[in-house]
């Protein structure tokens, strides 16, 4: 492979470099390398910037405001988008319904729903784990009976994320509860969340905050049309889209970030008669976790590449394994340079910790999540046994 950019690529390295520097309001951007909450309306406007120049679903067709660049192209723009601190356009829209809309929904579907979920006008929300169907997500129970013309959902999502802000929700439900395999007898249905019967309940975290929801369905009524693809089929939609999202999952320019800013903060510790930086045991760990962030780079490279053709590409989990194990140790990282300052939560200016060692423990304790959303690192691992390894 060759690794180095065309003098085309370093002048569109450059040219996003700029944009996101400069268009995003900087603001919004501390706020996110910091790892403050942005809110809705600041994530919104960001995407909205985003989608005004073309930037917020490059990966979609094109006739829906993808573009047509080569993967290194996409890599380069995820990479300096992450770079920049920049929030990514929401995963939920630009991952996950968006191109399992764009691939297999009506063009009825498309028209609706694609312009407004890249701009974010429609806010989506996951539904797919439930109280007993979370890594094992076929055992989901949800139940969507059909009634005339509509679909009556029955049951319980959970970990929903960001299901606060939302207006809709994406739900695997069964409808076939007679089907021989627990994969077969899904089908991938689109939900208002104002539709009556719908309950959001918050759930607190670990952190203190509130960033996953319960939603309650009772007799929920929804439209025939809202039904994606075949009936049935649901199963393969899925996986179809967690293999975008655990491409998308990896985050290599976000972990950069976070190693980037301990490395600065532990310029600034003094230790003996030198700095944090200088001293051996942390320098080796900081350029141990720099070089496997490079590794993990290179692979996402590769995978990128060998996934130009759209189809799902069981190499994704090594991605979001890895990409988990490294966004845990960043942020590990930069607590342990935070130390005894790292304890006090929300404190404010009430104590000398620094707002930005406050904010690194409950960070720390965030990011336990990524090793297992989006499938379990135990589950990336059994897809790597025996999709990549036959085992």
């Amino acid at each position: 492979m060759n690794l180095a950019l065309t003098d085309e690529e370093l002048a569109f390295r450059d040219e996003m470099r700029t944009f996101f520097r400069t268009q995003i309001p900087e603001s919004t951007r501390n706020a996110y390398a910091h790892g403050e909450e942005l809110g809705r309306d600041r994530m919104v406007e960001s995407q909205q910037i985003l989608n005004a120049h073309g930037l917020a679903v490059p990966h979609w067709p094109v006739e829906w405001g993808g573009k047509d660049w080569t993967p290194v192209q996409h890599n380069i723009w995820l990479d300096e988008l992450q770079l920049a601190s920049v929030p990514e356009p929401l995963a939920f829209n630009a991952n996950m319904v968006g191109p399992v809309i764009a691939a297999f929904g009506s063009q009825e579907q498309k028209e609706k729903f694609l312009p407004a979920t890249a701009n974010l006008d429609i806010w989506w929300c996951q539904g797919f784990s439930e109280p007993e169907a979370g890594s094992d997500l076929a055992s989901l129970k949800t139940r969507a009976v059909r009634d005339g013309n509509d679909w009556v959902i029955n049951g319980q999502k959970t970990w929903t994320t960001l299901g606060q802000h939302a207006d809709w929700i994406f739900c695997l439900v069964r409808t076939n509860p007679d089907a021989p395999k627990r994969q077969a007898g899904i089908s991938f249905i689109l939900v208002d969340l104002n539709t009556p019967g719908v309950t959001v309940r918050p759930i607190k975290l670990i952190d203190g905050g509130y960033e996953v929801n319960e939603v309650f369905f009772e007799d929920v009524r929804v439209p025939g049309e809202n039904l994606v693809g075949e009936e049935n089929q649901g199963w393969g939609y899925a996986k179809f889209l967690l293999g975008n999202e655990r491409t998308g999952v990896t985050r290599v320019g976000f972990s950069k970030v976070r190693v980037a800013q301990a490395k600065a903060r532990a310029a600034q510790v003094k230790v003996g008669n030198g700095t944090l930086l200088e001293d051996p045991l942390f320098a080796a760990r900081l350029a141990e976790l720099e070089n496997e962030l490079l590794a993990l780079e290179l692979t996402q490279l590769r995978v990128v590449a060998g996934s130009a053709d759209g189809k799902p590409n069981p190499a994704s989990s090594l991605l979001k394994l890895r990409g988990s194990e490294l966004q845990q140790a960043s942020t590990e990282l930069l607590m342990d340079v935070a130390g005894p300052d790292s304890l006090p939560f929300d404190a404010g200016t009430d104590i000398a910790s620094a707002s930005w060692a406050q904010h690194s423990a409950p960070a720390y304790l965030n990011y336990r999540k990524v090793s297992i959303y989006s499938g379990s690192s135990e589950v990336q691992r059994s897809i790597i046994a025996s999709s990549i390894l036959g085992l």
